[in-house]
């Protein structure tokens, strides 16, 4: 299987509730109601929808997602994406466009800045 091959797939129409532990990359553009962990990539499409608790390498969000996730590597929201939740990781991309609303914290020194700009 090649480095950017897609190791499983939850296709539109599709809804799943339930706990999902993967390696590698998993696209899903249907309905997922749940906890994900994952040191691999999650992709979210721009139909889906994805709630719960997700704990991936990265996240590449084009569709609606509700979470708190926590990314090893970098989360991206492309311009459909529509996030509500909490975000922790090192790398944060959001395209314009794409809409935001939570919390988030980029490693010790993002959080020891916002405590000092804060207070």
């Amino acid at each position: 299987m090649g480095k950017h091959e897609i190791n499983a797939f939850l296709g539109k129409g599709v809804t799943f509730e339930g706990r999902l532990e993967f390696a590698g990359i998993v696209r899903i553009d249907g309905v997922f109601s749940g906890e994900v962990e994952t040191g691999g990539t999650l992709v979210v499409g721009p139909e889906a929808v994805v709630t719960g608790r997700l704990d991936v390498g990265e996240l590449s969000c084009s569709g609606k997602v509700d979470a708190e996730v926590s990314a090893l590597r970098k989360v991206v929201l492309h311009k459909t994406a529509v996030f509500s939740g909490n975000v922790r990781v090192p790398a944060l991309v959001i395209e314009e466009g794409a809409r935001m609303e939570g919390m988030v914290a980029m490693g010790a020194e993002s959080e020891s800045a916002t405590a000092l700009t804060a207070g």
